[in-house]
């Protein structure tokens, strides 16, 4: 679902109080939950909503292994690592100059994020991880693999 933002940009360049310029930007919905102050200065990629989502899970994963009981460094350590190669492709692939590298970068983080779904599923095994905690990374994987998917 789409949500259709306009933001007003005013400047004042020579101090006189009059309108100079007066601009209408249309936001995703992501871009609207944001803020659009907190928008400027991002690059491109950082305002995709799959990215936000994988952002976002990857700070769930951080939460998780923060508080890992001893002896599960392991599972930390690539849960960890392939949080944020989901990160780390989908901006690659949003600096790809060609489709087709980007579209492989897509399908390095769909598969990537499909292991950390699969590390969930181990961690809920283990029992190492909440019920509330492992709804939610789902939650979120769910919808970054579909994006994903859709990207491909």
């Amino acid at each position: 679902m789409a949500v259709v933002v306009v933001v007003v940009v005013v400047v004042d360049f020579d101090g006189d109080g009059d309108v100079e310029v007066d601009a209408t930007v249309d936001e995703s919905a992501k871009q609207h939950r944001l803020g659009a102050a907190d928008t400027l200065g991002m690059l491109r990629f950082q305002r995709l909503d799959v990215y936000q989502r994988a952002i976002d899970f990857l700070a769930l994963v951080y939460d998780v292994v923060d508080v890992l009981p001893r002896g599960h460094a392991d599972r930390a350590d690539q849960l960890t690592r392939a949080a944020e190669s989901v990160v780390r492709n989908i901006a690659e692939g949003a600096g790809r100059w060609s489709e087709a590298d980007s579209a492989n970068r897509d399908k390095i983080a769909r598969g990537e994020a499909m292991e950390c779904a699969a590390s969930l599923d181990v961690m809920r095994l283990r029992k190492v991880i909440t019920d509330a905690q492992y709804a939610r990374g789902g939650q979120l994987l769910e919808g970054v693999v579909a994006m994903l998917t859709k990207m491909v």
